[in-house]
């Protein structure tokens, strides 16, 4: 991965209002412990990538939005390969930081994703 390299973040259809993601798209659940998982965009493209989540992993997703390394980065967010989960995994590491400063980072990410746009949108979810 680059700082270029776009991580797929798979969005739940919850958490879409008027066509657009919320923040909570790019917030890590407690579940999650503080990580938030995404596709590594140098290793399967945007619609594998919902494929994969939807028909393999069984999970829900409106579609596919992107971010950079670079933007993660630039929030000092660590971005780790998680092969051990599947091959294109990584993860977004919010370890240590407060609730607070989780919702602020995640809130601009959901704007930088929301400035991409759409990566990948079923044909069924239009």
């Amino acid at each position: 991965m680059n700082p270029s390299t776009i991580l797929l973040r798979q969005i739940h259809p919850k958490f879409v209002q008027n066509g657009r993601p919320t923040s909570q798209a790019f917030r890590p659940t407690p579940k999650d412990e503080d990580k938030l998982s995404v596709y590594d965009g140098d290793q399967i493209q945007p619609q594998p990538s919902w494929e994969h989540y939807t028909a393999v992993l069984g999970l829900e997703s409106k579609g596919v939005m992107g971010i950079t390394l670079g933007e993660c980065s630039a929030l000092e967010l660590s971005v780790t390969p998680d092969a051990a989960t599947f091959a294109e995994h990584a993860l977004i590491d919010f370890s240590g930081l407060t609730k607070s400063v989780i919702e602020k980072k995640a809130k601009l990410l959901a704007q930088s994703a929301v400035q991409r746009d759409w990566l990948y949108i079923p044909i069924q979810q239009i």
